[in-house]
């Protein structure tokens, strides 16, 4: 196994974390209603919810690259597609859908936001496939643990610079005043990791054909 697969795996885990969302969307009101510390208990809790995600979408990638590499390909394109879909949602987003989540108990409430969030499968799945479609030879049950564990050093490593960057005064002002803005941006970072997956797929099927 490379260490490049490693490494696109954790830039795999803080791109899943760093790509605003509605985590992200509710960590960065929480925060700028509540301070720094009320948005660290609530990634804190987020996390689980980040690591069982994660685990499924290994185990759902491994699985299917088991039966072989143009399944994989196939889920490459389903998943492309699925980025792209999010993408245009995103960037055709309004106003009155910004509304983030907010609590009064910030880390239980992550924890069940992120057990609980619908997306968080499919979107987990699709961004692990599209960076780490070109490593699909190196995937075995005997490397989920180490790609796991690499997946959450991104995991960690992306909450702390969130934690972090949601508590400046700019950015919580810079949020609230421009969200559907960054939103929007947040959309095209979507659509070109979609991209990425289906490019990366099609070349695997004709490479073999």
């Amino acid at each position: 196994m490379t260490s490049g697969l490693y490494l696109m795996t954790a830039l795999a885990g803080a791109l899943y974390v760093l790509l605003p969302g509605p985590a992200f969307l509710a960590l960065f009101s929480l925060s700028a209603s509540r301070g720094r510390a009320a948005g660290a208990r609530f990634v804190g809790g987020h996390l689980i919810g980040d690591i069982f995600w994660g685990t499924l979408a290994f185990a759902a990638i491994i699985g299917v690259n088991q039966l072989g590499p143009t399944l994989f390909d196939l889920l490459g394109i389903g998943c492309g597609l699925y980025l792209c879909w999010l993408g245009y949602r995103a960037v055709t987003a309004r106003e009155e859908h910004l509304a983030p989540v907010g609590a009064s108990r910030p880390l239980v409430t992550g924890v069940l936001f992120g057990l609980t969030n619908p997306k968080a499968y499919p979107v987990s799945v699709a961004m692990f496939t599209a960076l780490t479609a070109q490593y699909a030879t190196s995937f075995s049950w005997d490397a989920a643990p180490f790609l796991l564990a690499s997946a959450i050093a991104g995991f960690i490593a992306a909450d702390i610079l969130l934690i972090w960057a949601a508590g400046l005064a700019p950015v919580r002002r810079l949020f609230l005043r421009h969200g559907l803005i960054i939103t929007r941006i947040t959309g095209l970072m979507f659509i070109a990791f979609g991209a990425k997956s289906l490019v990366d797929a099609g070349r695997g099927i004709a490479a073999r054909n």
